[in-house]
């Protein structure tokens, strides 16, 4: 499973977290690399954080994972609308990364989750051609 340290404002994963790990879930989470790559390292109760250039949690070290050997990836959502588009912080980093989901008819792997809180729903986002939709979004309502 993938998904987000959370920072301030953000929906608070870490409940998520040690969840998957109380069920022998391995866990991965977003790591940043230049201005535009992301990659999944694995964490565990053990892993050393450090803040990167944008004040993001990173582990320090650990195993680095491909997005598409993921299963389900929390992402984190600035606002949503019914249709499964998503407005994240702006710098694109999910979009690139999960890029090749763009062209599939189905969904396999990863199933990307949202989320958000109820107020952060709008009416309509209208997305960019390079924008990947959410499979499903989880708000507190």
């Amino acid at each position: 499973m993938g998904v987000y340290l959370p920072m301030r404002d953000e929906v608070d994963t870490r409940e998520i977290i040690q969840r998957a790990w109380r069920a022998n879930k391995r866990v991965f989470v977003p790591i940043l690399r230049g201005s535009a790559q992301m990659l999944f390292c694995e964490i565990t109760p053990e892993t050393e954080l450090e803040q990167n250039r944008l004040g993001i949690w990173e582990p320090s070290r650990g195993l680095l994972i491909a997005p598409e050997k993921l299963d389900i990836v929390i992402a984190p959502t600035v606002a949503f609308d019914d249709q499964g588009h998503r407005i994240g912080m702006g710098a694109g980093y999910f979009d690139r990364c999960f890029a090749f989901l763009r062209h599939r008819k189905h969904w396999l792997r990863p199933k990307l989750l949202g989320v958000a809180f109820h107020c952060q729903e709008v009416e309509e986002i209208t997305p960019n051609t390079w924008d990947i939709r959410l499979y499903r979004i989880i708000t507190d309502k």
